[in-house]
């Protein structure tokens, strides 16, 4: 660092080995010295725009398009969970960050959509909803269809009793 100062600032700079082989540099001369001659110092000097200065030209306003969403996912039913005499089920689902204003949240059951597919919230009701397995999936996209983020699916059961269960108290005897 020193000698990158040095060769900056002097324009004639000396050259010369000494008896143990290290090589050495100085601005003054010494027996035996070899004189270099030394180039200016490249310098660069930023442009206004590149400062940040008002001076710069203003860059067209163009409405810039959102990124995507760092995740998303459905809090609520917990994936693998068991529900037992449920008659419908409160889906939420989470953006990191929270869903922006146009953009959607669409929720499939079993590949079918939820709600008519779409919504401007992140909370879904199922109702009425079938005994069995079931799998969730949610999609976030924006104004224009583009899909900004997509949920793994979560599946969840459901347990109703029978009616031909002999303990059921609705099943006459």
């Amino acid at each position: 660092m020193f000698l990158a100062c040095s060769l900056a600032v002097a324009t004639t700079v000396y050259k010369w080995v000494d008896d143990d082989g290290v090589v050495h540099y100085s601005d003054q001369p010494h027996p035996n010295a070899q004189k270099l001659q030394v180039k200016d110092v490249q310098t660069y000097k930023a442009s206004a725009f590149e400062r940040g200065s008002p001076a710069a030209p203003a860059a067209p306003a163009t409405r810039q398009q959102p990124t995507g969403y760092q995740g998303c996912a459905i809090v609520q039913p917990a994936d693998a969970q068991e529900f037992a005499n449920l008659d419908s089920l409160n889906v939420v689902v989470q953006t990191d960050p929270p869903l922006r204003g146009g953009d959607q949240v669409y929720v499939t059951m079993d590949g079918q959509p939820l709600n008519n597919g779409a919504a401007t919230g992140t909370q879904f009701t199922v109702s009425p909803i079938d005994r069995g397995q079931h799998t969730l999936t949610a999609m976030v996209r924006g104004s224009d269809g583009t899909t900004l983020c997509q949920t793994p699916g979560i599946t969840f059961n459901i347990h109703q009793p029978s009616l031909l269960n002999p303990v059921n108290p609705v099943r006459p005897h």
